[in-house]
């Protein structure tokens, strides 16, 4: 299995980027996906997550109504669209894989993880 996030850069706060995380060796459509993200010196943080079926969503607090998280069965694709980004939004980015059945940003229940895609806010 391999999850791979793209999408990173360096952007200006107030502006926007979009994240996707190509899954592949997998049903793509059986798992629940969610983003993460680990700031410097800090534990790694849920961001947002979208069921396998109907799509439910679940967000931290701290990116509602700034970020939204969908995807895309047939590309198995899952995309992070983030606007308003502020500084505090700079940390790696990172996509994981669940065989849950409702959005969670518990970390033990994604069994596949990817390799992270950086995202820096300048002020």
């Amino acid at each position: 299995v391999q999850l791979q996030a793209s999408g990173g850069g360096l952007v200006q706060a107030g502006g926007w980027l979009r994240l996707s995380c190509a899954a592949s060796g997998l049903t793509f459509s059986d798992y629940l996906m969610g983003w993460f993200r680990q700031a410097p010196g800090k534990e790694r943080e849920f961001v947002a997550a979208i069921s396998w079926k109907v799509s439910m969503t679940a967000y931290a607090d701290s990116v509602k109504g700034r970020f939204i998280v969908s995807r895309d069965n047939v590309a198995s694709t899952v995309y992070l669209q983030m606007s308003g980004l502020k500084p505090e939004d700079t940390a790696v980015y990172y996509c994981a894989a669940s065989r849950g059945t409702l959005p969670t940003g518990t970390e033990s229940e994604y069994m596949y993880w990817g390799q992270g895609t950086q995202v820096t806010v300048s002020s």
